[in-house]
């Protein structure tokens, strides 16, 4: 599961960053409002990421850790369809 979410957020932040420098490092000395556009995308870029990275997939639990105690913990397992009784 965190493996998945940091994945995908350095994959988008490195496709971010490499947008800015190539943007600014090559595509400028050929055309200002292309460079100026990939910039405009790779501002949109972050807030995607965290969304997209941070978001709940099927397999996930809605909180991180267990609580601790093995009756609530068997509960939730019970009705998150982990575990059949």
């Amino acid at each position: 599961m965190y493996a998945r979410r940091r994945r995908t957020y350095f994959v988008m932040m490195g496709t971010c960053i490499a947008l800015f420098v190539l943007a600014w490092a090559v595509v400028r000395l050929w055309s200002v409002p292309a460079a100026i556009g990939m910039c405009l995308v790779a501002m949109v870029i972050p807030p995607a990421a965290a969304m997209f990275a941070n978001r709940r997939g099927p397999e996930d639990r809605w909180w991180d850790d267990p609580s601790g105690d093995p009756k609530s913990d068997e509960w939730w397992d019970e009705l998150d369809g982990r575990k059949r009784h």
